[in-house]
């Protein structure tokens, strides 16, 4: 379980201790109706932060997907970060996803930008500019990659736990986006893209794509 979920938990706890401790003033049913409830939502916040481990493919030259979820589009763009052209993969997560980011590629950090903004769902295309986002650059050894975690109606919050200058591996854990989300990545063009609009996806583990000259 990941260990942004325990300030949640913490919190949870302490209303269901608390609404347990009303038996005296509730009737049972009402008891049981709120204990349930409570009880129901500590359930959801194990299951919504549960972090189950990944073998994380030992092949050279592999691009993994850094996030759970169902790809909503991938496409041959012009880079919002540089004059080169890309290809650009969006990964749609819903609430019942694994929200647990990984890296896609080792290689260094060298940015990392966070921007507020609106909270849109995250499947609109609007939500990639409109929607509070962070954009994190990775150099690798075939280029500049780049990810940006997109916070979408639900989701309130954006977990990166990296900083500038970090160095990275295939499939290392770094941040989360909490409740439904979505997450774009481009890739150079010297990728060769193996996966398609529709297919599902695992953080570390789903190959996207593999160098082209490696």
């Amino acid at each position: 379980m990941y260990k942004e979920s325990l300030n949640i938990l913490f919190t949870e706890g302490i209303v269901f201790v608390g609404t347990i401790s009303t038996w005296k003033l509730l009737g049972w049913w009402e008891l049981l109706g709120a204990g349930s409830i409570v009880a129901l939502l500590i359930i959801f916040t194990i299951y919504f932060f549960r972090d189950p481990e990944r073998e994380i493919p030992a092949r050279r030259g592999i691009i993994v997907s850094p996030a759970d979820g169902r790809i909503i589009g991938v496409e041959k763009i012009s880079s919002p970060f540089s004059e080169n052209r890309v290809t650009k993969i969006t990964i749609y997560l819903s609430l019942w996803d694994v929200h647990i980011n990984r890296i896609p590629v080792s290689g260094k950090i060298t940015r990392v930008d966070y921007k507020s903004g609106r909270f849109y769902p995250a499947f609109e295309p609007k939500a990639s500019e409109k929607n509070e986002h962070t954009i994190i650059e990775i150099k690798g050894k075939a280029g500049l990659f780049y990810i940006k975690q997109i916070a979408g109606m639900v989701a309130r919050r954006i977990v990166c736990h990296l900083k500038v200058g970090d160095k990275v591996r295939l499939g290392q854990r770094f941040g989360m986006i909490k409740f439904g989300s979505r997450v774009e990545f481009y890739l150079p063009l010297s990728v060769n893209v193996k996966v398609n609009e529709g297919d599902k996806v695992r953080a570390g583990q789903t190959i996207i794509g593999v160098v082209a000259h490696d």
